[in-house]
């Protein structure tokens, strides 16, 4: 006896990809993952591959794992592809000190992300 299967959380024309642990602050990677948000997914991985922020490569990865998990594990189409969500959230945060004047203390916060990107196949057009 084992436990029993969990219902798929996301639709049939769906695909997603998480990365977790990702060494920036979650403000600066929704700025890049506000780049690609609703876009196609040929877009979308054209502009993180001339965008200039560092998190972009990273951001780059995760939606070529989600386009590959959409194409090899829930036989979609590539080319039609969207960007549905790419939602950031908080992951840990490192905190240090810094010794300042007269025996205070300045607390240097080093957040950690996580991203997840959902990719959804589109409706032909006629």
């Amino acid at each position: 006896m084992g436990k029993p299967k969990t219902e798929r959380r996301l639709a049939d024309n769906e695909a997603r990809a998480v990365l977790r642990n990702l060494r920036t602050s979650p403000q600066k990677l929704n700025l890049v993952a506000a780049m690609i948000r609703g876009k196609p997914a040929e877009t979308a991985l054209a502009e993180l591959t001339f965008s200039k922020r560092r998190i972009a490569r990273d951001v780059k990865k995760v939606l070529q794992s989600a386009i590959a998990n959409a194409e090899n594990n829930h036989q979609l189409d590539v080319d039609r592809l969207v960007v549905a969500e790419a939602t950031v959230g908080k992951s840990f945060v490192m905190r240090r000190f810094r010794p300042r004047a007269r025996g205070r203390v300045g607390k240097i916060v080093k957040p950690w992300s996580r991203l997840t990107v959902v990719v959804r196949e589109t409706e032909e057009k006629a």
